[in-house]
């Protein structure tokens, strides 16, 4: 007997697992091979525009990832700097088996989990509420709470042309008898697609006639309790290359030999991530297109060719590869696949990531449709903490819109859904500007701290700093200068207008090219780098910030108006036939949750409001 048998030992898997663990819970975490925990099967790094703030979520949350992250990074990067703050990312380059080993290290060193190599079968519901997993090996766990993160492991295929070999990722196993198991209990499954580029042998790629990408020279991190990282100098540098004419034409003689377009594909692929031969057939106007050339581990020999994924036979892709600035003698380590799997209708599953109709049974990760490590990462910590508040008896911990983009894609795809693999993007948060790099701390560490993730100390330390930033910020108002030599030498410098009146240091902040760090050296204002970065923002921003707070105070507002969980909506008045088979179907908590449902119009919206004001009345 456990208390939750956790099945899948990928990103989802040893977010959850963690988290449950801290609450005291003894966990069962299966895994297929236990050198494959937090394996990276496909691109070796973490973060990137949306992804990288989900990774400092996950850290303002307790979470593994980012620690993890920070220590194997062979390479840290700043995104989107030339952009506005709301979508700076930071991105790592990581050693993807260092990675995998110090999780699984992790793992191991906390009594309450136990790491099983197994495969489940067969989940066993009583009364639609949970009752055990029944394991390949003959055994059956009992447990309390089951939460499915089987990754792309779900009867899953790999394609490569019109060969189909039922397989998981990088050769290993698979089983159909836990879809089965799934179907057999009323589950809805629908088939995903994704792939994977080739792997090449580093030694034979001639870098002189690419692009070097070198990573970001400042101290950046995922997660704040990390002192020391890769040193710059000592950081591995990417590589940008370029298709040529000619590889677009071996694509297109050869469309017909990918999976994709021989009709082999059953699943949907990722829009955001496609195949070069999708990217050839959906972009024919683009002469070419940029190829990133990444280094896999410190421990191999091998680059990942970024963008380069497809499904066509290993011939083609050598001609490929070979028609590829710089590539034209590569070796390969590993031919490119796509990979079919099964994933669960989000549609079905509740905000708190349990399933509507069994009791006890969560999701995390690609098996409710998404794509990336980071964001099955982040459903794995969230899926982690509402297992622990079930079994507890607690409300579900439910992030809104505005506090995290984690609440964005969790309420993305409960309300929404998706048929294919759903991506975090910056433009999917409509309060972006609220949801920084900078500042997830602050945003989350107090549900952490609740839901006993993080310790006191570090709960602390997050409240010392917002009480920080309050008092630098009231400073530099107080704070009068004269336009003097020093800082007119400076403002000239960087092609600022000199002071021609005196002012206060917050108002010489909101110009466009003064940084608050260079400020705080001239003037000795004693402040921290994380502290004089985050202020300069909020200053310099201080208005987009203000409306993007009021906007999303409306939505919270909208977020209070509770509907009931008994309503039959079919027997409401005025409610559009769509309106009323999706609430019906979605079973929104708030009037806010149901005005995001696709199909819900503003009219409908309005008809409920009345309804529940007349429910609660007493006239319903």
């Amino acid at each position: 007997m456990t208390d939750v048998v956790i099945i899948g030992a990928g990103h989802a898997g040893v977010e959850a697992t963690y988290a449950l663990s801290k609450n005291g819970y003894h966990v069962t975490l299966l895994v297929i091979d236990k050198d494959h925990v937090a394996k990276m099967p496909c691109n070796p790094s973490i973060g990137g525009p949306a992804k990288g703030i989900v990774v400092r979520e996950i850290d303002a949350l307790g979470g593994l990832m980012p620690k993890i992250a920070d220590k194997t990074a062979l390479q840290f990067k700043m995104l989107n700097t030339t952009k506005g703050p709301g979508v700076w990312s930071l991105r790592t380059q990581n050693d993807k088996l260092a990675y995998s080993r110090e999780m699984r290290k992790a793992i191991e060193a906390i009594d309450n989990i136990d790491l099983v190599e197994d495969i489940a079968e067969e989940i066993i519901v009583d009364e639609n509420r949970v009752k055990a997993v029944k394991l390949e090996k003959g055994g059956i766990i009992d447990c309390k709470a089951i939460i499915l993160t089987t990754g792309t492991y779900l009867d899953s295929s790999i394609l490569v042309s019109k060969n189909v070999t039922k397989m998981g990722p990088d050769g290993d196993r698979t089983t159909s008898k836990l879809s089965d198991s799934l179907r057999a209990n009323g589950l809805r499954l629908f088939r995903l697609k994704t792939g994977t580029p080739p792997r090449i042998k580093t030694y034979s790629i001639d870098h002189s006639k690419t692009s070097l990408e070198r990573g970001t020279d400042d101290f950046i991190t995922f997660s704040d309790s990390t002192k020391k990282i890769r040193s710059f100098d000592e950081q591995l540098p990417c590589y940008l290359t370029y298709t040529t004419d000619d590889t677009l034409k071996i694509i297109r003689e050869n469309l017909d030999k990918s999976s994709m377009y021989s009709g082999v594909v059953k699943g949907v692929g990722p829009r955001y991530c496609p195949s070069i031969e999708d990217k050839i057939v959906r972009f024919a106007d683009k002469e070419r297109h940029q190829i990133f050339l990444e280094p896999e581990s410190l421990e191999l020999d091998t680059t990942y060719i970024q963008g380069f994924s497809t499904s066509m036979p290993h011939d083609v892709q050598e001609n490929m590869v070979h028609s590829i600035i710089g590539l034209e003698n590569a070796v390969f380590d590993k031919y490119a696949y796509a990979i079919e799997y099964d994933a669960v209708d989000p549609l079905d599953v509740k905000i708190n990531l349990e399933s509507k109709y069994i009791e006890n049974l969560f999701f995390a990760g690609q098996i409710l449709g998404t794509s990336g490590y980071e964001e099955a990462a982040g459903l794995g910590v969230m899926a982690g903490i509402n297992c622990a508040n079930k079994l507890n008896g607690d409300e579900p911990f439910v992030l809104r819109r505005d506090e995290a983009y984690i609440g964005v894609m969790i309420d993305d795809l409960i309300y929404k859904g998706t048929k294919e693999p759903y991506r975090l993007l910056t433009s999917r948060a409509e309060y972006r500007l609220l949801l920084r790099h900078d500042n997830a701390d602050q945003r989350l560490t107090q549900y952490a701290y609740r839901y006993h993730l993080v310790d006191q100390k570090r709960f602390k330390e997050v409240n010392d700093k917002v009480k920080t930033l309050a008092l630098d910020k009231e400073r530099l108002k107080e704070y009068k200068i004269s336009p003097d030599q020093k800082i007119n030498d400076y403002l000239n410098s960087i092609g600022e207008s000199a002071l021609t009146n005196g002012t206060n240091l917050f108002d010489l902040i909101k110009r466009p090219k003064v940084k608050l760090t260079d400020i705080n050296r001239i003037y000795d204002l004693g402040m921290t780098d994380v502290i004089a970065k985050q202020n300069e923002i909020e200053i310099k921003y201080e208005g987009y910030i203000d409306k993007a707070k009021k906007e999303a105070h409306r939505m919270v507002k909208m977020e209070k108006m509770r509907l009931d969980q008994d309503i039959d909506y079919s027997k409401i008045d005025n409610l559009s036939l769509e309106a009323r088979q999706k609430l019906n179907e979605a079973r929104p908590l708030t009037i806010g949750q149901a005005s995001r449902i696709s199909g819900i119009n503003p009219s409908d919206i309005q008809v409920l409001a009345i309804y529940m004001k007349e429910r609660k009345d007493g006239n319903k």
